[in-house]
């Protein structure tokens, strides 16, 4: 299991957050209950002996309000945090609202790729819901409580399982325990066809899409079957004349659970685990190359796209 340590040197933003969370929460601790009682007597000592001393001589040059405004002088000097003490539990409060909310509620990523096209496009900052599916510890992924499962159809961020320190998004396909096949471009979930629906071809004038300038992806929306509910309907894009083809050697894990097809690929998803793909089918590398993802990889539920520099229309939630 990943350790803390290890996890924030190899640069793991949320491994890094927590060990500001977990040491700025000391430093408030040590404060409150040591530092500060100290600093509090210091200033009533200060202020006592200021009392004995001076206030009866500033009261006779300047009135009550000179002396007032000395003592309060005084008490604050003695009751402020030395600096590394201010930058350090100063900033506690703050840290943990953003570790708070970070992993708990939401958190913001960028879409890298045309991989999710045209469901997400490259340039889209979008949130992820953190508690859709429960409570998660960061970091370490245990399972703080659990509410429900990823279900087909729902898009996901989750840790790339060649490389954890990767965030990757793609759709869910295919739950654990379901056998897939994708042949020839078909897609099958255990022993039936999944229904489509053809829309209007895209033109892909710059290459977003496909790769090529100037050329026509075929769209399509696809409906995943979901227990005790309507079908998941989300549009997809296929690139005419682009291969199928899955080579079984980058596969990382269980291959034994998988076929490699002339054309495609038919694997019977492991408990645990889920079968992912890209909505840009012929343009993404996913679960039929690299996998499956592990339940304890899974980020959180991806639903709004809060900010596209590019195209402001494209704000909203998404399918």
């Amino acid at each position: 299991m990943t350790t803390l340590i290890d996890a924030v040197l190899a640069g793991s933003f949320p491994a890094i957050l927590l060990l500001l969370t977990v040491f700025t929460g000391a430093m408030w601790l040590l404060d409150r209950f040591k530092f500060a009682p100290k600093r509090q007597a210091a200033a009533e000592a200060a202020c006592g002996q200021f009392d004995a001393n001076s206030a009866h001589s500033l009261r006779a040059a300047g009135g009550e309000s000179e002396v007032l405004k000395a003592r309060n002088t005084l008490r604050e000097q003695h009751l402020k945090m030395p600096v590394w003490l201010d930058y350090t539990a100063g900033f506690f409060t703050v840290i943990l609202a953003v570790f708070m909310l970070r992993s708990f509620v939401a958190e913001p990523f960028r879409i890298p790729s045309a991989s999710m096209m045209p469901t997400l496009q490259a340039g889209d900052l979008i949130l992820v819901n953190k508690f859709t599916w429960g409570l998660r510890m960061p970091v370490f992924n245990n399972t703080l409580l659990e509410v429900n499962k990823p279900q087909r159809g729902e898009v996901i961020v989750f840790r790339y399982p060649k490389d954890e320190k990767l965030d990757y998004i793609k759709r869910v396909i295919a739950l654990p325990g379901d056998t897939i096949e994708y042949n020839n471009k078909v897609l099958s979930l255990n022993g039936k066809a999944i229904d489509i629906k053809p829309l209007p071809d895209l033109l892909d004038a710059d290459g977003s899409a496909s790769g090529a300038p100037a050329s026509y992806v075929t769209m399509q929306t696809e409906f995943l079957p979901r227990e005790n509910a309507a079908p998941y309907a989300h549009n997809l894009l296929i690139t005419p004349g682009r291969s199928s083809t899955v080579s079984g050697g980058r596969l990382h894990s269980h291959k034994d659970a998988c076929t490699y097809l002339p054309d495609g690929i038919r694997c019977t998803v492991p408990a645990g685990h889920y079968f992912v793909m890209g909505d840009n089918r012929d343009n993404s590398e996913d679960s039929r190359y690299w996998g499956f993802v592990p339940d304890r990889n899974i980020v959180g539920k991806a639903f709004f796209i809060w900010m596209n520099f590019s195209s402001l229309s494209r704000i909203g939630s998404f399918p």
